[in-house]
């Protein structure tokens, strides 16, 4: 399984990012897909992840500001990330879970300039 990521990139406090993630199967194979994010010294934390079902996922620093979604044709999964904030800085990676399975993207970075 390969899932690619991009979109990130450097924008000031208060923009809009939109993160990609193209998958080379059908997302809807996996139980889960979603998005984690790491900054410099902390855990990597789990940003939003969309079931197979369609049940959206969001962790409460991100709720009202992040939507994901997905497009099951592209195979490829969105991060809309808008009134972004210093503290949303970090490498965002893409994953998608199966069973006992994770799998992982390689990061995008996506930095906040206050």
């Amino acid at each position: 399984v390969q899932l690619q990521a991009s979109g990130g990139g450097l924008v000031q406090a208060g923009g809009s990012l939109r993160l990609s993630c193209a998958a080379n199967r059908r997302i809807i194979s996996f139980n889960v897909v979603g998005w984690y994010r790491q900054a410099p010294g902390k855990q990597r934390e789990l940003v939003a992840d969309i079931s197979r079902g369609a049940y959206y996922n969001y962790a409460d620093s991100v709720k009202g500001r992040f939507t994901i979604s997905r497009d099951i044709a592209k195979n490829t999964v969105y991060l809309q990330m808008n009134s972004l904030e210093p503290e949303d800085s970090g490498v965002y990676y893409c994953n998608a879970g199966q069973g006992y399975l994770k799998y992982w993207g390689q990061g995008t970075q996506v930095t906040v300039s206050s």
